[in-house]
Formats: structure tokens, C-alpha cells, sequence
């Protein structure tokens, strides 16, 4: 790590905050050792902002075959906590910030998809991603590295580092390559629940002892002047912590702050990029997804939002309801899957402007900038 920009207050004011919380006991039999994987090679990303948080590589532990607990049978989450989202086919997982807190990256599969959750407890993203890469499939760990406060995961196949929120492969032997995507969404347990009450949720039964339920970085999600490392662009336009739906489209990004989207939820149309989008939100519910209108058939839908606390978020004008991963649930269109935005997720604004310096922002009457 000799390489890396390491300032001293940085580092330590990490370094406290991380090791005093965390317990680096555990078991885990698929962990590479931090020795044995070079950070040598040209980096995509200038490498004197690449910082060293701490913990080293694998100190925080990334999970494989995490275990599940039917969304009926769960009891320690808090309406009110975060859960990530995937559905595959049929099928629907949610992963609880509580749990990927502590880990920030949950390897997992459903039938022959193998995918990667990742999590960045700094910057408030997640982001799931394809394991299988050139044929092969590999499981992601956590680097222990930081580009703009945001995690750089590596895949243990090669060792080579990727950037989340960036969605590229930054060093190493893959270097250049962008990650194959799955959708994600984010809400609150209680909506999640009500939204799939079928689903499976992973548990805190992860092998490792950690204070699940303890947020480990203090008041780091509500506190808007801390930002523990350097970033590139310190965009003030919104409050740092303020979450945002960021997206890009056609090489342009936009950002729709959260509260944008009422207390009822909401639809956004709009031409951006030169892609006919619809967006889909609810602050109160603490969800906001992105879709094309345009449907596999060539069809340009438009949308209206249903309310209420069930599956469906939307409906098109030809009858058909929609889920927030938008799956027709009914209608002409059963069946069906509104194409997502691949490169879209919800994220701290901090970090989506360091990212994406030029980016645009929703605004209504009601957002207030907070500078």
C-alpha cells in the first residue's frame, strides 16, 4: 500500500471509528490473502486518490452462501430499515443495511444467475453485479481501497480492483471491463414486506460476530459535513448525505433527490439523454426506480402511479400493473419486463457529483438545496 496517498488524520479517524466497532473475528474459508495479491499495474483512476482506509484487504468480510429467512418469519428488522432488493425470474431477495453494513458484499446465486450485491456503507450505493465474467465465475471481496469514499471491490479470480459506483474495472488484468448488471431497488422493510411478502431476506446467521443492528460509522449518515476521505468534486448544490436516484443516459446523468417524489408516489416522464424515460418514487416508502417506456415491442408507454401498500407501484395505459422491478404483475403486458437503466442507483449526492460532476438535477418546487 506504499503506493497510496495515506494522510495520518485520515486514516486514523477511520482507523478508530472502524476497529473500535468491528470485531475482525470470523470464519471464512474463501478469503484471499492481503500478501499475496500485488496492487501493481496502471490504474484507470489517478492513483494518488486511491486511499487505504484501513481494515486491509478481506478485514471486512464479504459473505458467500448467505443464509435466508422467509420475509414472514423475520423479526430483527425495524420497519423503518433499509432493504436491497434483487428478483431473478420469480424469485425475490432482499438484503438488509444492517447486515451489509458490516460486509458490503453478499455473494450470491439464484439458479444459474450468479451475482455480487455490493454495498458502500460510505457513499449509501448498491449495486448488483454479474459474477460471471469471461466465461468464469468469480466471487467478489472487499479490497479495503477507496476512490472518492466509494468501495473498490476485487474479484478473486484475477485480484483485479473495480470501482462500484464508477462500474468499471479500474486495475488489474480486467482492467477497462464493465460489470454486467443486475437491477437493484431499496426501500424500507416495511414496504419491502408489503411489497413481497413471499420473498427471502438474508439473516444476521452469518458466521461472523458483528453488532448487527449498530450502525458502525456513528452519525456518518446524518451528519452532512462529514465526509471522511477526499473526493473529487465536493458539489454542494444539495446537502452531501442527501439521497439521490442517479442515472446516466446517452453519456448525460441526472439526479433526482428522493424527496422529489411525494408522499404518494409518483411518476416522472421525461426525454433525457434521447431515451423516453419513466421514473417511479415514493419518500414516504423510501423508493424511487427508472425505466424506458419504450417496451420490446417498439410501444411507447406512458404510466400513472397506484397507490396504496401492495406489489404494484404503476400501471400503463393499457391496463397493465407494474412492480418496482418492473415486472407486469397483470394486464396485457404480464409477464413482461420495463428495460431498467443499467447504470442507475440510489446513492449519498456527495458521492453521485464526484462521480458525475456535471450532472443535472430534478428539481421541483419543494427541493430544498440545503447549501
Amino acid at each position: 500500500m506504499n503506493n497510496f496517498k495515506n494522510k495520518n488524520s485520515i486514516f486514523f479517524a477511520f482507523l478508530i471509528l472502524t476497529i473500535a466497532s468491528l470485531s475482525f473475528i470470523g470464519c471464512s474459508s474463501d478469503v484471499t490473502d492481503s500478501n499475496s495479491a500485488a496492487h501493481d499495474g496502471a490504474w484507470l483512476i489517478p492513483e494518488d486518490q486511491v486511499f487505504d482506509g484501513g481494515p486491509g484487504r478481506d478485514g471486512i468480510p464479504s459473505l458467500f452462501e448467505p443464509q435466508f429467512q422467509a420475509a414472514s418469519q423475520v423479526t430483527f428488522l425495524s420497519s423503518t430499515d433499509l432493504v436491497v432488493g434483487i428478483r431473478v425470474g420469480d424469485t425475490v431477495r432482499g438484503y438488509p443495511h444492517i447486515v451489509l453494513d458490516w460486509h458490503e458484499i453478499a455473494n450470491d446465486q439464484i439458479a444459474q444467475s450468479f451475482y455480487a450485491v455490493t454495498y458502500c456503507p460510505l457513499t449509501g450505493s448498491a449495486i448488483g453485479w454479474n459474477r460471471k465474467i469471461d466465461g468464469s465465475v468469480t466471487t467478489f471481496g472487499v479490497s479495503g481501497l477507496l476512490y472518492n469514499t466509494n468501495l473498490l471491490p476485487y474479484d478473486r479470480e484475477t485480484a483485479s480492483n473495480w470501482s462500484q459506483m464508477e462500474m468499471k474495472c479500474v486495475n488489474g488484468v480486467r482492467s477497462g471491463k464493465t460489470p454486467e448488471t443486475f437491477q437493484v431497488i431499496e426501500t424500507t422493510w416495511e414496504s419491502f414486506q408489503q411489497m413481497f411478502p413471499d420473498s427471502k431476506i438474508i439473516t444476521p446467521a452469518t458466521g461472523f460476530s458483528r453488532s448487527y443492528g449498530t450502525y458502525p460509522y456513528g452519525d456518518y449518515r446524518t451528519n452532512h459535513g462529514w465526509v471522511i476521505f477526499p473526493i473529487g468534486n465536493d458539489d454542494r448544490r444539495l446537502n452531501r448525505k442527501v439521497r439521490v436516484l442517479g442515472f446516466v443516459v446517452g453519456g448525460q446523468s441526472k439526479a433526482y433527490p428522493i424527496s422529489v417524489f411525494t408522499e404518494n408516489t409518483t411518476i416522472i416522464e421525461e426525454l433525457f439523454g434521447g431515451e423516453k424515460i419513466v421514473s417511479v418514487g415514493n419518500s414516504s416508502r423510501n423508493f424511487a426506480a427508472i425505466f424506458k417506456r419504450t417496451a420490446t415491442d417498439g410501444t411507447v408507454l406512458s404510466f400513472e402511479a397506484v397507490t396504496g401498500n401492495g406489489t404494484a407501484v404503476m400501471s400503463d395505459a393499457e391496463g397493465t400493473n407494474y412492480d418496482i422491478f418492473g415486472f407486469g404483475l397483470d394486464g396485457p403486458r404480464k409477464g413482461q419486463r420495463l428495460e431498467a437503466i443499467s447504470e442507475s442507483y440510489i446513492a449519498y449526492w456527495f458521492a453521485w457529483a464526484a462521480f458525475h460532476p456535471d450532472t443535472e438535477i430534478y428539481q421541483t418546487q419543494s427541493v430544498d438545496p440545503g447549501v
